[in-house]
């Protein structure tokens, strides 16, 4: 089947990784368990359109792919936000937890809005009011599913990495409840606000600048834990609104 064909070329890139220590396997790691649970959920029919959902669990999966082969071959289009997340794999000073959370943060905050711009669009203006809450409600079932896979990606991923996970780093609080009330809620929703505008605007230019955007966003949030102490670790996770409120990302 098709979903298994993404799975399985998820964990040959892990299986790979992980034989030559090459920590990129630990947000693939996380990724391909939350895949898994998402075309469980789509076997089980807990989507108002489950066709829909799996074209975007496999083009979400694509854009990863993509930015994978491109930081492979140096390439210049390459998002900044996953070109420094990837090179930061390389840091062994760095943390798994923060591994994990910048490749969600690439991963969310500028694949997630790229793929639903590029699924949106074309149809948003001839959806009627209730096809349209069909779509953000599929959308807010992933965050469920997503929520339901947190406890499994702390006890299979990241204590391989650091046996010590289980008192996650002070600075994040603990992990199921950090991700849970922040990431998925707050991010998740600035995505969604952010597509709807890349959906809804015409001009080319203005779009280009709109996608653009997401990578700068996305960086702004990887410098607060790279660079910004237990105070930008946990800052890492508000909305937008928040993070304009505080002077830590700009308009």
């Amino acid at each position: 089947m098709i979903h298994h064909a993404l799975l399985e070329r998820m964990h040959t890139h892990i299986a790979s990784w992980e034989a030559t220590g090459d920590r990129r396997s630990i947000f693939l790691a996380c990724y391909a368990l939350m895949t898994r649970n998402m075309l469980d959920g789509i076997t089980a029919g807990r989507f108002d359109d489950n066709s829909w959902v799996h074209t975007l669990v496999h083009q979400f999966a694509e854009y990863y792919f993509i930015a994978l082969e491109g930081y492979e071959r140096g390439a210049g289009w390459l998002p900044d936000v996953w070109r420094q997340a990837h090179d930061l794999t390389r840091m062994e000073h760095v943390s798994p937890l923060v591994h994990l959370l910048l490749g969600v943060n690439a991963h969310i905050n500028c694949d997630l809005t790229l793929v639903l711009d590029d699924m949106l669009r074309d149809e948003w203006g001839d959806l009627a009011p209730s096809l349209r809450d069909s779509r953000r409600n599929d959308y807010l079932m992933v965050n469920t599913i997503i929520g339901e896979t947190i406890d499994i990606v702390q006890d299979t991923v990241l204590e391989r990495y650091s046996p010590a996970m289980n008192i996650v780093d002070v600075a994040f609080g603990p992990l199921d409840e950090w991700c849970t009330s922040r990431l998925i809620r707050n991010w998740r929703r600035d995505v969604w606000h952010q597509a709807m505008v890349l959906v809804q605007t015409q001009d080319p230019q203005t779009r280009a600048e709109l996608r653009h955007q997401a990578d700068i966003q996305a960086l702004g949030r990887m410098r607060l834990v790279i660079k910004g102490g237990a105070f930008g670790a946990r800052a890492f996770g508000l909305s937008r609104r928040w993070l304009r409120r505080l002077g830590l990302m700009a308009d």
